[in-house]
């Protein structure tokens, strides 16, 4: 059997050895008393790496490269600014800091897309329910790039096929009237075949989903957006295009995946220069039976101005 053998290191090496563990960079135990066959080669090379000391020499620790060692370590470490507090979804509908834009009482937070009037959708039972024969409907307020939350339910008796059934849309940035922006698919997905850049949770005619992770009509659904709104610069040229990620009933569908432009059903999309926009729910006019939401809200995300 081979014998461990074991010493007491100098205080200083101890703080050293303490500091990395506590880092992650050591293991538990990994100071104070130590074995031969120890980690003093991991701190021989974090010597080395702040240029205390060179690679083939003999690296003594001492107290003043102790404190260069811990001093170079500190320059990695960011103390402020401190991320404000948010308190997350604990039974409530909602983390705290989130704009809530319907919580089954009223459409305060919304208005018409081409009228600018009440948006005039049906509320019964704490759901939103879409009126065809009326406009799209938009926030009030205008955003740039944010969190979104959104659950949406097909009825559970829908009829028709493809895009005639079920179908609504989530427009990330409203940039006009009618269907002008940017669109996330809303359909029915479970056993309906369509083309692939027109199912649920596509960017519609850009973009397909990652995977199906369609429920069947009747059970609620979710989708979970993040979006990166799109830069341009003074004379309107495009800087950075927009971005989108996308988790549709937990699953991401989508992973930062850039747009070529506004949603279009024919030909070649295009940006449109902006800087904050509502966001709008389709009206669809497809004959199927209108689909029900719940729960929305959004929270504005750093570098919002």
């Amino acid at each position: 059997m081979m014998r461990r053998l074991q010493w007491r290191l100098p205080s200083g090496l101890i703080r050293t050895r303490r500091l990395l563990a506590v880092a992650g960079l050591l293991g538990a135990g990994s100071f104070g008393l130590v074995t031969a066959q120890s980690t003093d080669l991991r701190i021989t090379r974090f010597l080395e790496a702040a240029g205390l000391c060179h690679a083939g020499e003999a690296c003594v620790m001492t107290e003043d490269k102790r404190k260069a060692l811990e001093a170079t370590i500190r320059t990695t470490e960011q103390w402020a600014p401190v991320p404000p507090k948010v308190q997350p979804d604990l039974g409530s509908a909602s983390p705290s800091d989130a704009i809530i834009l319907f919580d089954g009482r009223n459409l305060d937070a919304w208005v018409s897309t081409n009228d600018r009037g009440p948006a005039r959708w049906r509320i019964k039972d704490g759901l939103l329910t879409v009126v065809k024969a009326v406009d799209n409907i938009e926030t009030r307020q205008h955003f740039k790039n944010y969190q979104l939350h959104l659950e949406w339910r097909i009825p559970s008796g829908i009829t028709g096929e493809g895009q005639g059934r079920g179908n609504s849309g989530l427009f990330l940035a409203s940039t006009g009237p009618d269907d002008a922006g940017y669109e996330i698919q809303i359909l029915d997905s479970w056993n309906n075949p369509t083309y692939v850049n027109g199912q649920a949770a596509s960017l519609y005619k850009q973009a397909a989903p990652l995977v199906n992770a369609s429920r069947p009509p009747g059970q609620w659904q979710s989708y979970d957006v993040v979006w990166t709104a799109p830069i341009f610069a003074a004379d309107g040229a495009l800087r950075s295009p927009a971005y989108v990620t996308l988790l549709h009933n937990g699953i991401l569908v989508q992973n930062h995946t850039p747009l070529a432009g506004e949603t279009v059903f024919m030909g070649k999309p295009f940006y449109v220069p902006y800087e904050r926009a509502a966001v709008k729910l389709q009206a669809h006019r497809d004959p199927s039976a209108p689909i029900s939401f719940r729960n929305i809200w959004i929270r504005e995300l750093n570098g919002s101005p």
